[in-house]
């Protein structure tokens, strides 16, 4: 191992060397590690509104071709459910029961992750209102220390 080492880092200083087990998390603080997940949610609810998106496109594709080529087409609401020998009338089928499919899971995507985003944002709330509640008792306990220094000073005086 010492050789594979000397051979990919070269003859470096010892600390260089070190294996690389410490855990990203572990050297972040709690609130920048929130941060990032917030950022991945509203990265994540970003792809749950494209899927949507994709997914309304195809639901109306589908409709438009099933409606413009297929001759009688029937309908169980507004999905055509009656498959005729016309190609047409599978790819209409097959377009509007994909971008159905896809509308659903976008949708439900977006709103897991809006959900999940909400939850990191008060959290970091709260983690920057005991950092904020830390700071004030060091501050008053930094006041208080240099008061009881001052004291015996102007005692003496």
């Amino acid at each position: 191992m010492d050789e594979f080492r000397r051979i990919v880092f070269g003859n470096r200083d010892k600390a260089y060397r070190k294996p690389f087990h410490v855990s990203s998390v572990n050297s972040m603080l709690f609130s920048e590690y929130l941060h990032e997940k917030a950022e991945e949610s509203r990265h994540n609810e970003t792809i749950g509104y494209l899927i949507v998106i994709i997914g309304s496109i195809f639901f109306v594709g589908g409709l438009l071709e099933t409606v413009i080529k297929v001759e009688s087409p029937e309908w169980f609401l507004i999905i055509p459910y009656h498959l005729t020998s016309h190609p047409y009338s599978l790819l209409g089928l097959a377009l509007t029961s994909i971008g159905l499919a896809l509308l659903c899971l976008g949708i439900a995507l977006a709103i897991h992750y809006a959900r999940d985003r909400s939850w990191y944002m008060k959290e970091i709330q709260k983690a920057h209102l005991l950092e904020e509640q830390k700071l004030k008792i060091e501050k008053k306990t930094k006041t208080n220390l240099q008061n009881q220094k001052l004291k015996p000073l102007k005692k003496k005086n």
